[in-house]
């Protein structure tokens, strides 16, 4: 449990995190960042491989977690526990078609927290899940100000975007992409960072403190980024994972048969034995490297994000906190 004079208490679980904390005054503004099914997988964790600058450098300055936990593998349980600061087994949610306040209890969410005591409070992308288990409205009007933003470029995500060898546009798992080439020349989490600057711009000139989140999608399936992101990870360079094997004995209701990824295109065309049979070591090696890429494009929205509040002087009362929802192993 973390108190600082900001008057507000974090219960954090979640990892990677990072805090950073600029005391200059009693009321601060925040900006909660958190990412979607991000690992440890950055510089400032030791992973020699991430190519994760901008993040690094807040960590550089910053308080780094190093002993912190998911409270389930997926992400509505997990969002829904980190925002209310309740187990899944209090706040009943272990799924994504239950809503916390109508199955359990009407707990008060960190950013409702923060708007009953005068804080303008606004949403971008990701940050609760949406659907049913943010009531279809990412827990508006009671968590938020205004209603939550969500990317309209998400739309494309699950769709035939990638281009294959064969020219023609597939819905794969690998799919780094031309964004100029893309609906609007864009892809969502440059649209939510887009949103976030906007935002922050209005903040400038207006005393009124704020609490703004911005939940990037990345590095979260399908591997959808801009393909320059690639060339920073070499496939020679990449290896496999230390522990690819199934665990002799494991009970079947501890595997997750990667369902989600077997939707994809390029994975249907590997015709993989359900639900043990492994992924060639070709693939895993393309996998390790999209999943890396996907998080130095999510770092390079994170430093757009810094940059915009230094440039608007609004760093040195800004609490930034970085976050996951919760890892993903990497085969």
């Amino acid at each position: 449990m973390l108190a600082y004079s900001v008057r507000f208490t974090l219960h954090l679980v979640l990892t990677p995190l990072i805090l950073r904390v600029t005391l200059t005054s009693t009321e601060k503004n925040v900006l909660f960042i958190i990412a979607d099914d991000l690992r440890p997988s950055l510089g400032c964790y030791g992973d020699t491989l991430a190519k994760s600058p901008n993040i690094d450098q807040l960590a550089s300055k910053s308080q780094t977690f190093l002993n912190a936990f998911a409270q389930q593998a997926v992400c509505a349980p997990s969002r829904t526990s980190l925002l209310t600061s309740r187990r899944p087994d209090t706040t009943r949610v272990y799924d994504f078609g239950s809503y916390w306040r109508v199955q359990s209890g009407n707990y008060t969410t960190l950013p409702q927290y923060f708007k009953s005591n005068g804080y303008l409070t606004m949403s971008v992308g990701k940050v609760f899940h949406p659907g049913i288990a943010s009531n279809h409205t990412d827990d508006y009007p009671y968590s938020w100000s205004i209603p939550a933003y969500h990317p309209t470029s998400f739309i494309f995500e699950k769709k035939k975007m990638c281009k294959g060898e064969d020219g023609k546009l597939h819905a794969n798992l690998l799919c780094a992409v031309n964004v100029t080439e893309q609906p609007g020349g864009i892809l969502p989490d440059m649209e939510s960072t887009d949103e976030a600057v906007r935002l922050l711009k209005t903040r400038v000139s207006d005393d009124t403190p704020f609490f703004l989140a911005v939940g990037f999608h990345k590095p979260h399936i399908p591997f959808r980024i801009p393909q320059e992101y690639l060339s920073l990870y070499p496939i020679d360079n990449m290896t496999l994972a230390l522990d690819p094997d199934v665990p002799i004995l494991l009970p079947p209701v501890a595997y997750n048969p990667w369902t989600d990824v077997r939707k994809r295109e390029d994975v249907q065309k590997l015709n993989i034995s359900f639900p043990y049979g492994p992924i060639p070591k070709d693939f895993q090696l393309r996998i390790r490297q999209h999943y890396y890429a996907a998080v130095s494009y999510m770092d390079s929205q994170v430093g757009r994000l810094l940059s915009a509040l230094d440039e608007l002087g609004l760093a040195n009362n800004t609490v930034v906190v970085f976050t996951s929802d919760h890892g993903k192993k990497l085969l």
